[in-house]
């Protein structure tokens, strides 16, 4: 019974969060010069710049470039409203 509990901790808890894993590191060593990413701080910015562990981006009209670790890059584009959390409303 143990081993069968083991077993089933593996495919729903372990092995997708393995995936999840290879996934997001796949995408930040393929980063490359030109895309849209979106960082875990909500910062968007466009890549003008990939080193080995680092990123630069540019985020705005302004040319403010910033420098980021590759780990903090969230995702590839901006996030849409479905992805992000809902905003509140404000009270008027």
């Amino acid at each position: 019974m143990f081993a069968v509990m083991i077993g089933i901790f593996y495919f729903l808890l372990i092995r997708p969060e393995n995936k999840k894993k290879k996934a997001m590191a796949q995408m930040r060593e393929s980063l490359s010069v030109g895309d849209q990413i979106t960082t875990i701080g909500g910062i968007v910015g466009i890549i003008c710049a990939v080193k080995e562990d680092t990123i630069v981006i540019e985020t705005s009209a302004d040319r403010v470039r910033v420098e980021f670790a590759k780990w903090a890059v969230s995702t590839k584009g901006t996030q849409t409203t479905q992805d992000a959390a809902p905003e509140k409303e404000d009270k008027k």
